[in-house]
């Protein structure tokens, strides 16, 4: 009886360690068919799920509705389950290194529990080499048991988009790989089971790591072009969203747009493949480089706001100014790696009265993660505006908006450019990058 038969009659089950955006929707999409455990280290986070609830805010509670699944906060829960798939955040330090804490610890607790003929397949964006390296070690260690004979090893790069609802987890093509010929061709059965797009088998494991994050380093790469060009035409005086217009009229331009670029997976995923790089004695200058420009952005657009201030003859101090979003991205309520928090925190060393207002986040959250709450309200009498992140809410505002909570001599800063088409109507003084 082959792996996906034994999971149909329940005689195997999965376990997803880490049920955050990408962990918890698999395991909700699994559970449709199979028995699942769904395993986070967070009790708070397990207890929501048990009410139906997301803690990352992307899925209805009807998709919790008619699932075999169990969620818990203890590993040992989980004992009995054939697959292990392991979907943990990999982030990165104060020195832009690797963090592997997440990973490694919970390949340790996956090897403490695993058993001759088990399968662990790896979600997390990490390194080429990391999987086999780094994590198979640490199962085979703790599980006394010996590596790809004993047990199994697969990796499928996660592809989820927050705030995408026109391409969720089915629908987007999966990459899939094994240690060997037989692992290969189970885990792509276990992913065609539920991802109507297909699944793509990569050579080997090395081929499915590198191949995910270099999706998210040439977006980086080719963000930052935009964000230097930005700079350079914000000099010559020129919108930079009017150039990108005007050359994407050419067939073989491709239209990447400046802006802050946070999150969990393209300011981070670059810093992997540079690690990795110069762990080989290489030097990446390309994107080292971007990584570079786009970490500064955030600085370049304070600076610019302290310099419209300068400018009216504002002193800072006296002065402020109103955020609008503090998400990493437009209408999801996710904060990992958010480069407002930069533009905040450059904003307060010239002494700013910053203010922070957000549609989708927690202020318990930021304050707890970056030592900043939000606004319970948009106020009045600002100085300067900064349309940080483009919020459906925010857009629906309208232009006519702004003018009604500026100062006589107030300004916009519009980061994506959302309402250069309407300044006539906006009123005050505007700037995008």
């Amino acid at each position: 009886m082959n792996l996906i038969n034994k999971l149909e009659t329940g005689e195997a089950s999965i376990c997803v360690v880490g049920l955050g955006y990408v962990g918890l929707p698999l395991a909700l999409e699994f559970a449709k068919k199979f028995n699942v455990v769904g395993y986070d280290f967070k009790a708070d986070r397990v207890e929501m799920m048990k009410r139906n609830q997301d803690p990352s805010q992307e899925l209805d509670s009807s998709e919790f509705e008619n699932r075999k699944i169990t969620f818990t906060a203890d590993i040992n829960d989980a004992k009995d389950c054939t697959i292990y798939i392991v979907a943990v955040p990999t982030p990165i330090n104060s020195a832009n290194e690797p963090n592997l804490l997440p990973l490694l610890a919970s390949s340790e607790a996956v090897g403490k529990i695993l058993k001759k003929g088990d399968y662990v397949i790896y979600e997390s964006t990490t390194y080429p080499g990391c999987t086999e390296d780094d994590c198979v070690p640490v199962l085979a260690e703790h599980s006394a048991l010996e590596a790809y004979t004993d047990f199994k090893i697969g990796y499928s790069p996660e592809r989820i988009n927050p705030g995408d609802k026109e391409r969720p987890l089915t629908k987007i093509l999966k990459i899939v790989s094994g240690n060997d010929e037989e692992a290969t061709e189970n885990v792509a059965a276990l992913y065609e089971s539920i991802i109507t797009a297909g699944v793509f088998k990569a050579t080997n494991i090395k081929v499915a790591e590198a191949a995910k994050i270099i999706e998210n380093t040439q977006r980086d790469v080719n963000i930052s072009l935009m964000n230097e060009l930005s700079v350079i035409f914000n000099k010559v005086g020129i919108n930079t969203y009017d150039v990108i217009e005007a050359a994407g009229t050419k067939w073989n331009f491709h239209k990447y747009t400046p802006g802050l670029v946070g999150g969990h997976c393209i300011g981070v995923d670059p810093y992997y493949l540079v690690h990795k790089a110069e762990k080989l004695g290489l030097h990446p200058r390309v994107i080292a480089a971007g990584r570079f420009t786009n970490d500064n952005m955030a600085k370049h657009i304070a600076a610019i706001a302290v310099k419209k201030l300068n400018a009216k003859g504002k002193v800072a101090q006296d002065s402020r100014i109103l955020i609008m979003g503090a998400t990493f991205k437009e209408n999801v309520a996710d904060i990992r790696n958010s480069k407002i928090v930069d533009v905040v925190n450059e904003l307060k060393s010239y002494s700013v009265n910053v203010s922070v207002v957000d549609a989708h986040a927690s202020s318990k959250e930021l304050e707890n993660e970056y030592g900043f709450g939000l606004e319970s309200e948009i106020g009045n009498q600002y100085d300067g505006i900064i349309l940080a992140v483009s919020h459906q809410e925010y857009l629906d505002l309208g232009p006519e908006y702004f003018k009604t909570i500026v100062s006589d001599e107030g300004y916009l800063m519009d980061i994506k450019g959302v309402f250069r088409n309407d300044q006539e109507a906006l009123g005050l003084e505007y700037w995008s990058l």
